[in-house]
């Protein structure tokens, strides 16, 4: 399972909200949402998100094993 509770803390650190995402960088609330409850997003956004706050993947997503297989 992929998270994305480091986002929130990175977001913190940086003192980038929400609000300014989709106000200031053009963050679809949408992408916001799924962001909030560990949805898929797509590549492109994780990109997006890591150039907007400065940092690396890691400081946005994390895998934690659930034996998810397909």
């Amino acid at each position: 399972m992929i998270t994305y509770d480091r986002l929130w803390k990175t977001m913190k650190e940086k003192g980038i909200t929400q609000y300014d995402l989709y106000t200031h960088y053009h963050v679809n609330r949408a992408q916001i949402n799924r962001l909030k409850h560990n949805k898929n997003v797509e590549v492109n956004t994780i990109d997006k998100l890591c150039n907007i706050l400065q940092c690396s993947v890691d400081d946005i997503m994390e895998h934690i094993d659930d034996n998810n297989f397909f």
